[in-house]
């Protein structure tokens, strides 16, 4: 199993989610765990995701999540688990 942490922030509005399930499941990745809050009209996100059953590379994913973000005028990241913890570490 090849874990990620997806991100997602910005601005809330009607098909957030699905618009990124659907992508994820358009290139085979697995929704392993899942959190979202709004805070006032603040949507954020954070999913766990499985990425070794994935049709594309891991770049290509990364990639397709910033454009999908960035055309629904959101921040949206794709980041190895490994990557994650080592820039998180208290």
């Amino acid at each position: 199993m090849v874990k990620a942490v997806l991100t997602v922030v910005g601005k809330d509005r009607v098909g957030i989610i699905a618009a990124v399930s659907s992508y994820l499941a358009g290139v085979n990745v697995n929704i392993l765990d899942i959190s979202q809050t709004i805070m006032s009209e603040i949507f954020s996100m954070v999913m766990l995701v499985d990425v070794s059953e994935s049709y594309e590379p891991f770049v290509d994913i990364s990639d397709g999540i910033k454009k999908l973000g960035s055309d629904m005028g959101l921040r949206m990241q794709l980041q190895h688990v490994d990557i994650f913890n080592s820039m998180h570490k208290i």
